[in-house]
């Protein structure tokens, strides 16, 4: 039984596999719509914004398909919309990013995104599963799920906030980053939850309760 009783949007800008994060929906009982439409936005109670790929070329996208203050206006609406931002939609997220020399992000969260320090980490980009350490206890996307739970992850660059406060779980892979954010309605993670497996579902599952 498919519950349509909310609205459940992936944002659609031309990156990444939307399609897995829809079936993961599907998987849990939550029907989505995949879409680029303004209009649905607005509509959302629940904004996914996943992606894979480069931080340029993602903002590129967002702005050539107007989506840069839609986003923005559905995540400033801290009573209505729970937002989820995946892998790429998390590191968006912040001011700006070192990939490419210095690209623009969407600046909803103080920080930056930087590179895997080459010294340190021999192999780039971090392929996998890994284990998280959550940091912030009560947050309802961890519900029912154990610390050192395994998440998949594929990623070169990784989200280093101002505030470290809002970093809700962290990961070890050759150094500490930060694996999670939350801040008011936002939560968002490196990780791919759609990929996840069990783990995943219950994060996804949570956050839509």
């Amino acid at each position: 039984m498919i519950n349509k009783a909310l609205k459940i949007v992936i944002v659609d800008y031309g990156m990444g596999n939307l399609n897995n994060v829809k079936n993961s929906f599907n998987k849990i009982g939550f029907d989505s719509t995949i879409t680029h439409d303004f209009h649905e936005i607005e509509k959302a109670t629940h904004l996914v914004l996943p992606g894979v790929g480069g931080f340029k070329d993602a903002m590129k996208e967002l702005k050539n398909k107007d989506l840069i203050q839609p986003i923005k206006d559905a995540v400033s609406n801290h009573n209505f919309v729970s937002f989820l931002g995946i892998c790429l939609g998390m590191q968006l997220l912040f001011e700006h990013s070192e990939e490419f020399g210095n690209s623009e992000g969407l600046g909803i969260l103080k920080g930056k995104v930087i590179k895997f320090n080459s010294d340190i980490v021999p192999i780039i980009p971090h392929v996998g599963w890994n284990d998280i350490n959550i940091k912030k206890n009560g947050i309802k996307e961890f519900q029912n799920i154990e610390n050192n739970s395994f998440f998949y992850f594929l990623h070169s660059y990784y989200c280093k906030p101002d505030d470290d406060t809002i970093t809700a779980a962290s990961c070890f892979y050759y150094e500490t980053f930060t694996a999670c954010v939350k801040k008011d309605n936002i939560f968002a993670c490196q990780f791919h939850p759609e990929k996840s497996h069990d783990a995943g579902l219950t994060l996804l599952k949570n956050f839509v309760s």
